[in-house]
């Protein structure tokens, strides 16, 4: 046992034998702990079923209709709680769950059919020709490679023996025909934000080299791509709204690469041998294959690395320890061992009881960093990694590991430091500090009021809000000292009324400045005219001292001014005698 990982629950008869592709962990009750959920094949004593473990308990045991091929756990809607469902891939249907109860199947589309087969039943319907010529051309038609291939109805017939063929045309020849194909591989893609909880659309590869990307909320078809070869692996990175990249395992040992608004894929990689799995570790991609060899590729194809593996590989899973911040990949091998890759360095080897034949890591029951390891013989093992591990010291000391200075903390430059800081306060504390800005923005307008309904009530807007009396007022100041000259304007507003009685008060302090006028009176004034006013200031300090005038518009019967201005007067220049 390895001194990295705990030994939390084993269950060696727990009779589950199935692929990697059909084991994933998540939330499927929506509560504050995760589960695992494997489609089992089943075998000859017991039908293929859904089996959900909660903790150390089988808590969910039900049948499915077909052998699955794939389930990968997705979102397909924003509602609360924010529970995943299940999309579990068996023949040419998606079965998604919800709660683990069924919400929604989905068929793949139904392939084209041949023209002179779908005309062949038709006549045989119509018992326009024999049995014996319906299977010569049959036949004909399957022994031409250039023509679409037959429905299973037809190459059942062909396989029927000869005594048994009339009686199967009388039986099935009302059937209609339909070629579907089957779901070989299916993976998840992020529809248009990132998070883990993101609605993210389903990418299904098929039998007949199809891949479709799949709307999650409608379940149609979004993009269609024809591929050179089946599908066995998917790998996806990016969004659908923004930008994306599919990668894709094929049967023929080929790797190739999608990329969105792209017409045809990518050829990339051609593989020495089959590939057992496939794991997007970063920016780059690690492939175990069936002869032996683990190797890693960047995004733009590059080989960094290829080593070789003593036994030959059963399984390939990602480990991503985020408390630590080290990625990884799980190699599980024929004699019993899960090595810890990072990058090409061996970190840790531990030993299952049997050969591990899938292997998932990821967040169980309440553990962030789970292992689960299903064996050949159908056991199930969970082993849980230890909080305080510290795998770059195992790193360090590995054969073929660096350096040990590659560990070592770099010397942030204080800006980029600050930044980083600032960074991680308003991540953690974004809810105090969106609160605190509301407080503060609410203050605003509150005291904003209070000064507008303060400028109201003592008049000192410079338009009048009154009824009987709408003006406006403006003043600016000449000059540069002693003597200045104040020009007054004042304007009605109204529509149509005239105002008569108007005149203009000015009020300051008479230590500081001499008024030429103080009374103003002003004419009748006609609506949407201006009328200008002047009088002379003249300033009796000499010491640069400044104060403000006041200028009142008065109504003859109004003990109250209808505006008031405050003007402030500009330091005055000292007289110069020549």
């Amino acid at each position: 046992m390895s001194e990295i990982w705990l030994a939390a629950h084993a269950d060696p008869v727990a009779n589950i034998h199935t692929f990697q592709s059909c084991m994933t962990l998540s939330n499927v009750y929506g509560q504050t702990n995760h589960q695992c959920v494997i489609a089992d094949n089943g075998d000859l004593s017991w039908p293929p079923k859904l089996k959900v473990y909660n903790g150390t308990t089988l808590s969910y045991d039900g049948n499915i209709v077909e052998t699955p091929t794939a389930i990968v756990s997705f979102h397909v809607d924003t509602t609360e709680p924010r529970i995943p469902a299940i999309a579990m891939a068996a023949g040419p249907y998606i079965y998604v769950y919800k709660n683990i109860r069924p919400y929604f199947k989905f068929t793949v589309p139904s392939l084209d059919i041949n023209q002179l087969e779908q005309d062949l039943w038709n006549q045989a319907k119509a018992d326009k020709i024999d049995v014996q010529m319906l299977h010569d051309m049959l036949d004909s038609i399957k022994s031409d490679s250039d023509s679409v291939p037959l429905t299973p109805l037809s190459t059942k017939f062909l396989q029927t023996a000869p005594h048994q063929r009339s009686h199967f045309v009388s039986v099935y020849r009302e059937n209609p025909l339909k070629r579907q194909t089957v779901i070989t591989a299916l993976e998840t893609l992020k529809k248009s934000h990132p998070d883990d909880d993101a609605i993210s659309c389903l990418i299904i590869g098929t039998e007949n080299k199809d891949m479709y990307i799949l709307d999650p909320e409608a379940f149609t078809v979004l993009v269609k791509q024809s591929l050179p070869s089946q599908p066995v692996f998917l790998r996806s990175t990016g969004l659908y709204d923004v930008d994306y990249r599919i990668l894709v395992a094929c049967r023929n040992g080929n790797i190739l690469v999608m990329k969105k608004g792209a017409n045809s894929p990518k050829f990339c990689i051609t593989l020495n041998s089959h590939p057992i799995g496939i794991e997007r570790i970063g920016k780059n991609i690690v492939i175990a294959t069936m002869d032996k060899n683990l190797m890693c590729y960047n995004n733009k194809i590059k080989n960094l690395w290829s080593i070789p593996i003593p036994h030959n590989i059963t399984c390939l899973a990602g480990m991503d320890f985020k408390a630590k911040t080290f990625k990884g990949v799980l190699v599980g091998m024929d004699n019993s061992e899960v090595r810890v890759y990072r990058d090409k360095f061996l970190v840790d080897t531990m030993t299952v009881p049997d050969i591990p034949a899938m292997m998932q890591f990821g967040k169980y029951d309440r553990e962030e960093s789970t292992l689960i390891v299903i064996t050949k013989s159908g056991g199930l093992h969970i082993f849980i990694l230890k909080r305080n591990v510290d795998l770059s010291q195992g790193l360090a000391s590995a054969s073929m590991g660096p350096s040990p200075k590659q560990f070592q903390k770099l010397n942030v430059p204080r800006k980029t430091k600050t930044f980083v800081d600032q960074t991680l306060r308003e991540r953690e504390h974004g809810v105090a500090m969106h609160r605190q800005f509301q407080h503060d923005l609410y203050r605003l307008r509150l005291t904003t009021a209070r000064n507008f309904a303060e400028a109201l009530q003592k008049k000192m807007m410079p338009i009048s809000s009154s009824n009987f009396a709408p003006l406006k007022l403006s003043a600016n100041v000449q000059g540069i000292g002693p003597m200045f000259r104040l020009t007054i304007e004042v304007m009605n507003t109204s529509t149509s009324h005239p105002i008569l009685g108007a005149y203009v008060v000015l009020v300051t302090n008479d230590t500081l400045y001499v008024l030429e006028k103080c009374y103003i009176s002003l004419p009748l004034l006609v609506p949407s005219l201006t009328y200008t006013v002047n009088t002379m200031v003249r300033c009796t300090s000499d010491q640069g001292i400044t104060d403000a005038i006041n200028v009142f518009v008065y109504i003859k019967g109004k003990c109250s001014p209808v505006l008031t201005a405050i003007i402030d007067m500009p330091a005055s220049e000292s007289m110069i005698v020549v």
